[in-house]
């Protein structure tokens, strides 16, 4: 993970700005405290190091204990951390790093249910660029930690031709041609489809990768054997936890699931504080 500081200093600075009006106004100053945060409900732990980096971000003096690491699938009322520090600065930092860590613990959890309803099949779960701005890094991170793997991080590190760009190109052959004469060697291009004369047509150009998108699973099989192994095939559109499993067992490589990070739920951690 990469700029983590720079995400927790925003977060910070959007939280606290010009100071922590409640804690500056009840609480004396040098005021050792402990805390510990606690699961409130089962859930599968990521991002313990950026909630511990929140606090020290603040107080390299704090000491942060933690008692899981991510991955780590703990019960309700399970204990996640121990921290000691001056109280003001532990109460500052709540906030941010719990927004942070049930986010994380969020995307996750969910991710981990996807990659458990395709168990037994080929197909792979992975994420979407549908993430929260600023977020990125850490919603993808979360995403492996519940066992589901990265799709490209941005625009700038795969080649995803989508419907605009075949529109704007003049078609898929074109667009591919196009790609392959501006892209290293080492990179792979896929090409979103919506029906099987686009996949037809992808495959002839010479696409590595095959979207089907938003097709129905009778639909999506024909593909699948039209491919061939030709390329690899993934499915999007309409994946839920309700459809994933037949559509895992059309025979599709990849699975892309943009839910794990837009609509992944916080989960409910709470942190308990007591003044020493």
């Amino acid at each position: 993970m990469t700029g983590i500081d720079k995400i927790i200093e925003n977060a910070l600075m959007e939280d606290i700005h010009t100071g922590d009006i409640t804690t500056l106004a009840v609480v004396p100053g040098s005021c050792p405290a402990r805390a510990r945060l606690i699961a409130k409900e089962p859930l599968i732990l990521a991002g313990i190091d950026v909630a511990a980096r929140v606090f020290t971000f603040l107080d390299a003096s704090v000491r942060f204990e933690a008692r899981h690491g991510d991955g780590a699938r703990l019960a309700a009322g399970d204990l996640i951390a121990e921290l000691a520090g001056d109280s003001a600065l532990l109460l500052q930092g709540e906030r941010v790093a719990l927004n942070l860590l049930q986010r994380m613990c969020g995307t996750a959890t969910l991710t981990a249910r996807y990659v458990e309803a395709v168990a037994g099949t080929r197909a792979r779960i992975v994420d979407t660029r549908k993430t929260t701005p600023g977020l990125r890094v850490l919603e993808k991170y979360a995403v492996r930690v519940g066992g589901g793997i990265n799709h490209r991080t941005g625009l700038y590190d795969g080649v995803l031709i989508k419907e605009n760009h075949i529109a704007a190109a003049g078609g898929i052959s074109r667009a591919v041609s196009r790609a392959r004469s501006y892209i290293p060697h080492t990179l792979k291009i896929e090409v979103e489809t919506e029906t099987i004369a686009e996949v037809t047509e992808s495959l002839e150009a010479g696409a590595d990768i095959i979207m089907l998108d938003n097709m129905d699973l009778p639909t999506m099989a024909e593909a699948v054997v039209l491919i061939g192994g030709r390329a690899l095939v993934e499915a999007s559109g309409g994946v839920n936890l309700e459809t994933v499993r037949g559509i895992a067992e059309t025979g599709v490589d990849i699975i892309s699931v943009g839910a794990l990070t837009h609509s992944a739920r916080a989960m409910d951690i709470s942190m308990l504080l007591e003044a020493e």
